[in-house]
């Protein structure tokens, strides 16, 4: 445990930066906005961070401020994720927390090679296949999303500590204290946090715990005043001292206690038997550049390299970023991959994932071969290919919250992870201030049912004990040559794939520099609903008339993601940029 004066060093620097974002959102609440506005174009387009010595990127200044303290106290990348990743369980509860869990992504310096920390979410073991299911066999509504029952055995506390423990240099509990700092000196929520607390206010009132947290007796915050965590503070304290309390000790017992009480299925065993897994990462080539994305049981690093193998050597550049053909192109070629992954994709440890076949050269061929580019597909039309076919191509010699962070020595650190919908199961477990997820509505409740991101799945994704369910999160790190080009990952649920892929052939395709290649309007298509989601504000009308010619269905809506990224430039600065749509920041030194 840090001494008295050592946590002091960590924390005043923060807590003097807690009092300047107060000050900042007392502002911003007197200065309203077009509600016509969209996201992308509600705030400012800030001056991208430059610097050469560490940079850390989060959906939250707060967060993104803690990583930096971190790698100014000569913190590693991993030091400054672990600090972050816990700051954002505190600021931004609502997305992501020490209730969820997640997958990294680690490019060490030394090495050049990346590793990949699956620490997701996974079924408790009294978990059954048709428990979302009435008797008539149909799906109760909201059982998945709602209250304890809806909440997977948490990995947060665990991945990092795992990573932590590896590759960390600071003291565990030097990277702690400062997310113990914004719980217990509290923080000036945003109109974002107000906003995701009133689109859930309904379950957060039925939970005790979750309403005399997250309101002022039912009534919501309101922006810029002060959030203080006491319950969380403490738990936070118990894991500084010992992160397997979470799972052995007296936090595990209360969460165990807790579930029994409202009808969830966590026991103290599942806690106990809870371990991070180590796993091979997804990576491919594209043009130059080595791409490395996270492995199944995410969807996200098989189908970003399925999309980019399908676009292949395709002159994106001359078509232009915002062209009828280029945007159509993406459509279909993302239609194709959602239809795989329908069928295809879930935990490896269960079923068996063709990552080899899809991710294959001569798969992408054939796929791109059906594409026609002067008419959209119906997806009634566009098949997932079977696993016999898929066989053929297998050649043996598979609401959420991102954060991205690079130290001097270019380690790299790629994190997403997750509490699952907004504010998760909309529950706390009792005394402990800790968050619970609602991760099990990832799982296919039923074949051919959506969950909350409308994503279809069937057997290979139904749901079992210990199983862990498919996500689409898409840590990703490009390297060139060798060394280190880029690294970014974003939230949004489904939409998460499409936002990374765009996001990487915006910086390595257009040339854009990292605030525009996270910033630039967004299309989206996920094979069913049969639907291509486009930005609004973002393309002209004769473009989008264009794409209706060839059948597509257009969805216009306001910005999706909150994707961040850093690159290294030729010149050897580092670059970071948070997207426009949330209030992150880049923070470097």
């Amino acid at each position: 445990m840090l001494s008295k004066l050592s946590k002091k060093i960590l924390i005043y620097p923060l807590f003097l930066t807690v009092m300047l974002y107060a000050c900042q959102q007392q502002q911003q609440t007197h200065q309203p906005q077009s509600q016509s506005q969209s996201q992308s174009q509600k705030k400012p387009n800030l001056q991208q961070q430059r610097s050469t010595q560490g940079m850390a990127v989060s959906a939250h200044p707060l967060a993104s401020d803690a990583g930096l303290l971190v790698l100014r106290q000569g913190g590693n990348a991993v030091d400054a994720a672990v600090a972050t990743a816990l700051a954002i369980s505190v600021v931004e509860p609502f997305s992501a927390g020490i209730g969820g869990g997640g997958f990294l992504l680690l490019r060490r310096a030394e090495t050049g090679t990346v590793q990949a920390l699956d620490f997701r979410e996974r079924a408790p073991r009294r978990a059954k296949r048709d428990m979302y299911l009435d008797k008539q066999g149909k799906v109760r509504q909201k059982a998945s999303l709602d209250g304890h029952l809806a909440t997977g055995i948490p990995g947060t506390v665990a991945g990092l500590d795992t990573v932590h423990r590896e590759y960390g240099k600071l003291p565990w509990a030097a990277v702690v204290a400062p997310a113990i700092a914004l719980a217990e000196k509290g923080f000036p929520v945003s109109s974002r946090f107000t906003k995701a607390v009133e689109s859930r206010l309904d379950v957060i009132n039925k939970n005790r715990a979750a309403r005399e947290i997250f309101t002022k007796s039912g009534v919501l915050y309101k922006p810029g005043e002060v959030l203080i965590q006491r319950d969380l503070a403490r738990t936070l304290g118990k894991i500084a001292i010992d992160p397997q309390s979470f799972y052995r000790g007296n936090i595990a017992r209360a969460i165990a206690s807790d579930m029994t009480k409202n009808g969830g299925l966590i026991t103290l065993r599942d806690l106990k038997n809870y371990t991070p897994i180590w796993r091979n990462p997804v990576c491919g080539n594209f043009r130059t550049y080595e791409i490395c994305a996270m492995s199944p049981p995410s969807s996200g690093g098989v189908h970003l390299l399925q999309i980019l193998n399908i676009l292949g050597d395709t002159d994106l550049k001359k078509l232009g970023q915002k062209s009828p053909d280029t945007l159509h192109l993406l459509a279909e070629s993302m239609r194709i991959a959602y239809a795989d992954r329908s069928e295809h994709l879930g935990d490896p440890d269960f079923v068996s994932v063709p990552v080899k076949a899809i991710t294959s050269l001569s798969y992408a061929k054939l796929r791109r071969s059906q594409i026609q580019m002067s008419k959209a597909k119906p997806s009634i039309e566009v098949k997932a290919v079977d696993t016999q076919t898929l066989s053929r191509f297998v050649h043996e010699s598979p609401e959420t919250t991102h954060l991205t962070v690079v130290d001097k020595e270019r380690n790299v650190v790629s994190l997403t992870f997750t509490v699952n919908g907004g504010f998760g199961a909309g529950a706390v477990a009792a005394g402990t201030g800790i968050l619970l997820n609602n991760e099990m509505d990832d799982f296919a409740a039923a074949p051919g049912v959506p969950n909350l991101f409308g994503l279809v799945g069937g057997d290979a994704n139904a749901i079992a004990p210990r199983k862990t369910p498919l996500s689409s999160m898409t840590p990703v790190i490009v390297t060139e040559n060798g060394k280190f080009r880029l690294a970014a990952g974003s939230p949004g649920g489904s939409t998460i794939i499409t936002t990374v892929l765009q996001i990487v052939l915006n910086a390595l395709v257009y040339d854009m520099n990292v605030s525009e290649a996270v910033s630039a309007p967004r299309i989206h298509h996920q094979w069913l609903p049969d639907r291509l989601m486009v930005e609004k504000g973002g393309f002209d009308a004769t473009t989008l008339d264009d794409l209706r010619r060839r059948g597509h269905m257009i969805q216009q809506r306001d910005g999706w993601g909150n994707a961040n990224a850093i690159v290294l430039t030729s010149d050897g600065w580092l670059e970071g940029a948070a997207d426009r749509r949330g209030e992150g920041v880049a923070r470097g030194f």
